[in-house]
């Protein structure tokens, strides 16, 4: 089985153990989880066989947003990302395209259920979450919806402590933990519903919705008002192998590492340097997964510099201006291969490096789930969205859009309401881009502690100049908020406090001992594979190799879940020291020739129906095509994700074939729905 045993973060959970057929092969997982992730954790990869070509098809976004884990479960096709896993289901690989089970039962009764509330909240999520709390204060009936079994969203899955400040978004606190505080809140209020394990099936014009409640019961709900936080999908790239079971969101990969503690890889690759991308790199390590390498087709990184910083020390590399150029396997992810990119973002083959990998991360952005919002707008109903649904940005700054979104719609349904102005600013702060860089000061140690700030972009983030007991750490007045550089004046109690809260692990502490050696106090967010005695690694702030340090001291602090690590180092390197690396480099090297396969023409676009590039091109040259809906002919978004993956790719691809994309018509919106059985419509099975 491939389970986490032992994190440095997340503890082992004690789960009821049952077991399961897989083409008629008896396995075990764990009661409630995902199907998917309980084959993942068996090492299946391959969850169905498509038709054209027999191509194998796995897992992507874990989110129910796409169709790749659909599997033939118990009888039916099922997305099995979204299906739990109970004793003794039958599941079986979904060869082509299902048959529809024969079903002659006859009916034994209907049900009708009924729900009605003030507002309908579509999406436990940081915002979903604040926006539902600000209106349950208000006295409003609030019932709040969300897919997956645990409330938090992306909360969920993150792990690494939240920037910003700790008075407005829990700074310096982990997203998990966040999470709990949220739905705690929310719960403490009689006129809050929650509803988990649940789908909105349907909104319909007369101002309701249909539920689709624990893979079991319909339900319609009738509602006066609406915020849609359903969050964010995965964008998806065009390359040749992007259809390859081991392609994976990063999204995806985080939830089946951190929610569901799978190791469901052993080395993996990364396309994108936003915080994503390199969020997800860190996690991979704190799993005990080799983060081979990060590929940027930017000539610099997208994400923050502590979190960049971080990861080049920890031992992945980030290779900035090249491109995916391929992915390959028999059958699934063994080998990726990138490029360095010339000026019309095009790879040079001649610079290809060629990875062994069995993972590929795709962190390349989000398009919000929206559909229901726009629905809802089109019927005129009093609708609101928030979070990633209405932008994409960091949790810290969603918590303040749900606040809003709860405050304004609280108002537009008659409630007298003052919506505090620093909301606003607070959460447009929040989102900010990274700025300037400033230069590194000279620092010159004494026989005290003193911390040794690596901060030096800036980004929205104080809970340093918070915990400081004696405030000596302040904000460089620049600007004028939380996005200042954080500097140290006056003296230092040796508390620990600024290097345990900060999320960048960018602050150590330091004092020297004598003219040749220091000792230095480094944050540790892993599990160590060293003990008191050993010489370990020491890395510079950007990833350096320094020398090998004594390791004199490990200790753990359990309200941070963060180690200490106590080192003794060379007086003139001590001042440098910023982390312990993880990874040996040895582990992230290419292979010595590039191998690999370049033809980009075969590179899918519509991965429900398997659709490549070259066919979409010549069909839109062959046929003068102006309208997306055309593309229907040939499949083109007629799949299972409702077209809403390669709607996203086509107007690179109609640029391909030479016609502007400003031109086009727009496809049709596929109905918004999640699979619901016709028995579940019914209630029939209420009560068994």
């Amino acid at each position: 089985m491939k389970r986490i045993e032992k994190h440095p973060i997340l503890p082992a959970e004690d789960r009821e153990k049952v077991a399961f057929t897989y083409n008629g092969v008896v396995m075990y997982g764990y009661e409630g989880e995902p199907v998917s992730s309980a084959l993942i954790a068996n090492g299946i990869k391959t969850f169905a066989v498509h038709e054209r070509g027999d191509a194998p098809q796995g897992i992507y976004c874990a989110n129910g947003q796409c169709g790749h884990c659909t599997l033939i479960i118990d009888g039916f096709p099922l997305k099995s990302c979204v299906t739990p896993l109970k004793p003794g289901i039958d599941v079986r690989v979904m060869r082509h395209r299902p048959e529809l089970p024969a079903d002659d039962r006859p009916l034994r009764h209907y049900e009708k259920k009924e729900i009605s509330c003030d507002v309908l909240v579509v999406g436990g999520g940081p915002s979903g979450l604040t926006a539902a709390i600000e209106l349950a204060k208000l006295d409003f009936s609030v019932l709040l919806i969300d897919d997956k079994e645990n409330l938090g969203g992306k909360l969920l899955l993150q792990t690494h402590k939240f920037f910003g400040s700790i008075a407005d978004c829990y700074a310096g606190t982990r997203g998990v933990d966040i999470a709990v505080l949220l739905e705690k809140e929310l719960r403490s209020y009689e006129n809050a519903t929650i509803l988990t394990d649940t789908s909105v099936a349907a909104i319909y014009k007369d101002r309701r919705a249909g539920l689709f409640i624990r893979n079991k019961n319909y339900a319609i709900v009738d509602f006066e008002g609406m915020i849609v936080s359903a969050g964010a999908r995965e964008k998806s790239l065009i390359f040749p192998g992007n259809q390859l079971p081991g392609v994976y969101g990063a999204g995806a990969f985080q939830t089946l590492v951190n929610r569901d503690l799978i190791k469901s890889s052993d080395r993996v690759f990364i396309v994108g340097s936003g915080n994503v991308g390199l969020i997800a790199a860190y996690h991979a390590l704190q799993a005990g997964i080799d983060a081979v390498g990060i590929c940027e087709i930017l000539d610099s990184a997208s994400g923050y510099k502590v979190h960049v910083d971080k990861i080049k020390r920890m031992g992945t590399p980030i290779y900035l201006g090249h491109t995916i150029v391929s992915a390959e396997g028999d059958s699934k992810v063994e080998r990726v291969t990138i490029a360095r990119i010339d000026k019309n973002f095009q790879p040079l083959l001649e610079t290809a490096k060629t990875f062994e990998v069995d993972t590929l991360l795709i962190a390349v952005g989000l398009s919000p789930v929206d559909e229901f919002y726009d629905m809802a707008k089109k019927f005129g109903f009093t609708v609101m969205k928030a979070g990633d649904a209405n932008e994409i940005a960091e949790a810290s700054s969603a918590m303040f859009g749900g606040k809003i979104a709860g405050l304004k719609m609280a108002k537009k349904m008659g409630k007298e309401v003052r919506i505090d102005n620093s909301f606003s600013e607070k959460a447009k702060i929040l989102k900010s881009r990274p700025g300037q860089i400033f230069p590194s000061q000279e620092i010159v140690l004494t026989k005290n502690f003193r911390p040794i700030i690596f901060c030096n972009e800036e980004i929205p983030c104080n809970p340093c100049t918070s915990v400081c007991p004696v405030d000596s750490i302040r904000l460089n007045p620049k600007l004028g908020n939380i996005m200042d550089i954080p500097i140290f004046e006056n003296e230092c109690t040796g508390c620990q406090k600024c290097v345990l809260i900060c999320p960048g692990l960018a602050i150590t502490l330091a004092r020297k001992i004598d003219d040749q050696w220091a000792e230095v106090l480094i944050p540790h967010e892993f599990i160590p594979d060293f003990e008191v005695g050993e010489k370990i690694p020491l890395m510079s702030q950007e990833g350096d190799f320094l020398e090998m340090g004594e390791t004199l001291k490990i200790q753990y602090n359990k309200k941070h879940k963060t180690r200490l690590i106590r080192v003794r180092a060379s007086l003139k390197n001590a001042t440098k020291i910023a982390g312990i690396q993880v990874q040996r480099p040895s582990g992230a090297h290419p292979l010595p020739e590039p191998n690999f396969d370049y033809a980009p023409d075969h590179s899918t676009v519509c991965q429900c129906e398997m659709v490549p590039v070259k066919e979409i091109v010549d069909y839109i040259k062959k046929h003068h095509v102006s309208d997306v809906n055309q593309l229907k002919k040939i499949r083109v978004g007629m799949g299972a994700c409702g077209g809403k993956t390669c709607s996203i790719l086509l107007p690179r691809v109609f640029g391909m074939a030479g016609v502007n994309w400003s031109e086009v018509a727009h496809g049709t919106k596929r109905p918004l729905s999640v699979e619901v059985p016709m028995y579940a419509i019914i209630n029939e099975k209420q009560g068994e």
